[in-house]
């Protein structure tokens, strides 16, 4: 496994300090999977303010589509060839047609009735029964034969850093022939990584990993959660794979459960560091792929400037598609790490 760094450093003059001169280091890191590479810069400290959340969601309630008291009513239905019913429904959580989908089939799971849930209120059980409402939704579709049943996705977008134009918690979930990019990217290295090295690169990155000790948190069942080495957000991002799962749909119900777990644990790191927002995403592999591994990453979203409201994503980031982050990984985890006390 190897971990490229190039390291560089920055020579600036003060004249009106001494002494004058000042060395600011930085880094690129390259994936160990695909090569992608990240800036490890702008250097600060990862401590930010949460804001007024009862003046941030003042108001939404009244015209949010998915509260209780308009969901059945303003929510679309799914033609009957694909859920009879129209809508999926557990409990309180309800799971209909996206009406601004990102492919052919396309569907919104919401986290229930609450409007606002904070980020460290998402209990185990809450989170497990979304996850199982979606994985539901993506079997149902299989079952249908559909062309588009290839890569069963999950995706999260958490509060409005994260792109999320509602407050009310749900889930993006789609089935696609068509992987994203990064996932594709990754499909494709594995599969070289197979052919080449004649092993699987997950279990090598979780043996060297766990190994190294510098980024692994721990494990919970069987996935294994760590610091991406070269990280997509700001303040780093949480890898977490599965040991012999190659896709969305083969995780079963202790999966999900340990999932929940992991991901409490690092939403409850990044609230103590004031960050409130975050994208979670699955990466799946299609039938077959047995070079793949199941994952998700965890992505805490926050400001470059809060005061200004100024994004974390800048054009290094929108149109080179260049990450940046603000922290060396190790340094991130040995604050995330003590949540996972007793997982190692």
């Amino acid at each position: 496994m190897e971990y490229k760094i190039i390291k560089k450093e920055t020579i600036v003059l003060h004249p009106q300090q001494d002494p004058p001169e000042r060395r600011i280091p930085s880094e690129i890191r390259f994936d160990p999977l695909t090569g992608r590479t990240a800036r490890i810069c702008h250097f600060m400290k990862l401590k930010w303010e949460k804001p007024d959340f009862q003046a941030l969601t003042a108001g939404t309630e009244a015209w949010c589509p998915f509260c209780p008291d308009k969901v059945l009513q303003v929510t679309p239905l799914f033609p009957p060839d694909l859920i009879p019913e129209g809508r999926l429904q557990k409990g309180d959580m309800v799971l209909f047609p996206n009406i601004a989908p990102y492919d052919a089939v396309g569907a919104v799971a919401t986290f229930g009735s609450r409007h606002f849930i904070p980020m460290t209120e998402f209990t185990q059980e809450l989170m497990v029964q979304a996850f199982g409402l979606a994985l539901d939704f993506l079997r149902r579709v299989e079952a249908t034969g559909h062309k588009e049943a290839v890569y069963p996705i999950v995706n999260w977008n958490y509060m409005p850093p994260a792109g999320s134009s509602l407050i009310h918690a749900h889930l993006q979930v789609f089935a696609t022939s068509t992987a994203p990019n990064l996932m594709r990217q990754e499909l494709q290295a594995s599969e070289r990584y197979r052919q080449t090295q004649g092993a699987v690169y997950w279990e090598d990155l979780i043996a060297s990993e766990e190994g190294e000790g510098k980024r692994y948190l721990g494990k919970i069942g069987r996935s294994h959660w760590l610091i991406a080495f070269a990280p997509m957000g700001v303040a780093g991002d949480v890898l977490a794979i599965w040991e012999d799962v190659h896709r969305t749909l083969d995780l079963n119900d202790e999966d999900l459960a340990d999932m929940a777990e992991g991901l409490g644990r690092v939403m409850g790191a990044y609230d103590r560091m004031g960050i409130y927002s975050f994208n979670m995403n699955f990466f799946t592999g299609a039938k077959g792929d047995d070079h793949f591994r199941f994952h998700l990453l965890f992505s805490p979203r926050t400001f470059f400037n809060q005061k200004l409201g100024a994004t974390d994503i800048g054009a290094l980031r929108n149109l080179y598609n260049e990450t940046l982050c603000l922290a060396y990984p190790e340094e991130i985890c040995e604050m995330v790490r003590p949540g996972f006390s007793g997982h190692r």
